[in-house]
């Protein structure tokens, strides 16, 4: 009986916990489905680009279809069609660059370890029947093997890998299969044909419809990066002090601290940098970018940018942290620390903004000399505070900050440096200075000095003519007239 009643105890257990997993599974199968729902909307809102390319693959799948759906087609090609479909799926990326080097390494491997392959079924044929294999065997060896040797020098792996995968995989198929299969011409012909379709019908895609350019979002996120910093430092004095201020008085105002980490993105992005310069070397020219811009320079502005985000990640621990700076100390160096904040800030946005429109980045030496005076004037302000402290341990941490402002500003300059070779290696335009109508006027009255005076007792006006030293429309318009001789006084 009580085993019975066990048993039963057991079923109506298990018959409880699957009609209560039945109820909740409608609601759990709905709450999933919004969440995936959700997630897809935000990866499409996010860069709307991402919807357009896959649709772009759609449509390039498509077109190479028709090589074995259409039959005048498929006769020609056969069933090595299939490869201009393979081509397609492995070659088309979300960026021109990208396409284009996978499509011409894909394009030219196969071409070259086609050829060779050929080459060495005939040289191995020479040998006879029982030396064919043998040599077959000995050139794919010597062939891999060097070729993934190859793979392992940086540059090569930065823009050909794929090619000698490409190149690998080619030879050794058209070698192998060479030894078994009597039309290896025809093979390799109706292969190396339906690869350049595939890869045609990409690049052509790419380029003509809607095209996502490697070359402008790596010029976008330079940018940007700048810009990132440039907010860090916009908040960073009132930041820095405040918090010393709420420590001593208790008094913590809550506000938004999102710029604070803006900076981080900026640590991340060498990889990103690197793929986007390195595909960006294979587009053709277009927009503001010629064809052989130089990529290469953006390379370095990034450096210089992660250079300075690594600076700020030390001064971040500084506000984070607990060590408290004196009161006296704060009181002399906070001018010249939020000076040089602000001056760092508005460098780097005019860097930024250079950037982005094209144009000469002169606007930011003024920002860069005000920085470095600043520097100067924190130097002696902090000489004066280690002289006027006993305590030396109490102007640690207004050293660290101030050493810290000092290299990033060193940074920055660096910056500053390398976008100015950027703009004379891409021509950038320069900036025509803004003449304001009352600088325009003044510039006019200056051409002479007009001395009203009054002769004695007479009711005459004595104006003496000084010498026009600049041309005008004026003097162009009267040039036929008879002037008075300059300092000639003429009474009105």
């Amino acid at each position: 009986m009580e085993m019975e009643s066990a048993t039963q105890q057991k079923e109506s257990g298990i018959f409880a916990s699957a009609w209560g997993w039945l109820r909740v599974f409608p609601c759990s199968l709905k709450a999933k489905v919004t969440n995936i729902t959700k997630s897809i909307k935000k990866l499409g809102q996010d860069d709307p680009r991402r919807v357009t390319h896959s649709l772009k693959v759609g449509l390039a799948l498509t077109l190479v279809s028709l090589l074995y759906y259409a039959r005048p087609l498929y006769d020609s090609f056969g069933v090595s069609g299939m490869w201009a479909v393979l081509t397609v799926v492995v070659v088309f990326e979300f960026t021109v660059g990208a396409t284009l080097s996978k499509g011409l390494n894909r394009g030219f491997a196969t071409l070259i370890a086609g050829a060779l392959g050929v080459g060495a079924q005939h040289t191995a044929i020479l040998c006879g029947d029982k030396g064919e294999p043998i040599v077959l065997g000995i050139l794919v060896f010597i062939l891999a093997a060097a070729s993934t040797f190859t793979r392992f020098f940086p540059r090569m792996k930065a823009r050909y890998d794929y090619g000698i995968l490409i190149f690998i995989l080619t030879f050794s198929m058209v070698a192998v299969s060479g030894y078994r299969v009597d039309e290896l011409l025809v093979l390799a012909h109706q292969r190396l044909s339906t690869i350049l379709v595939g890869g045609a019908a990409c690049t052509v895609i790419s380029i003509f419809v809607c095209p996502v350019w490697a070359g402008e979002d790596l010029h976008k996120l330079i940018a940007s990066n700048l810009e990132n910093l440039a907010c860090y430092f916009e908040g960073f004095g009132d930041e820095y002090f405040q918090v010393n201020k709420s420590e001593e008085g208790g008094d913590v105002t809550k506000k938004d601290k999102s710029f604070l980490r803006k900076y981080k993105s900026v640590l991340n992005s060498k990889t990103q940098e690197d793929n986007l310069a390195n595909f960006a070397r294979w587009e053709p020219g277009h927009g503001k970018f010629r064809l052989r811009h130089p990529w290469q320079q953006y390379l370095k502005i990034g450096a210089f940018a992660r250079q300075c985000a690594y600076q700020i990640e030390a001064l971040n621990g500084c506000i984070d942290s607990r060590i408290q700076v004196p009161q006296e100390i704060q009181s002399k160096i906070q001018e010249s620390c939020e000076n040089i904040s602000s001056e760092s800030s508005k460098t780097l946005k005019a860097l930024a903004s250079s950037i982005k429109k094209m144009t000469d980045p002169s606007p930011a030496n003024s920002h860069i000399e005000a920085s470095k005076k600043a520097v100067k004037d924190l130097e002696i302000a902090l000489k004066e505070a280690s002289l006027n402290t006993l305590d030396l341990q109490a102007i640690v941490p207004a050293a660290t900050v101030a050493s810290t402002l000092i290299e990033i500003v060193k940074c920055i300059e660096k910056i500053s440096g390398s976008v100015t070779d950027l703009s004379n290696r891409a021509h950038f335009k320069e900036v025509e200075p803004n003449v304001s109508p009352e600088g325009k006027a003044s510039h006019l009255l200056h051409r002479g000095s007009v001395n009203p005076v009054l002769d004695g007792d007479s009711n005459h006006v004595v104006i003496t003519i000084d010498e026009e030293t600049v041309d005008s429309p004026e003097t162009e318009k009267n040039q036929n007239l008879k002037a008075p001789n300059p300092g000639k006084r003429v009474p009105v």
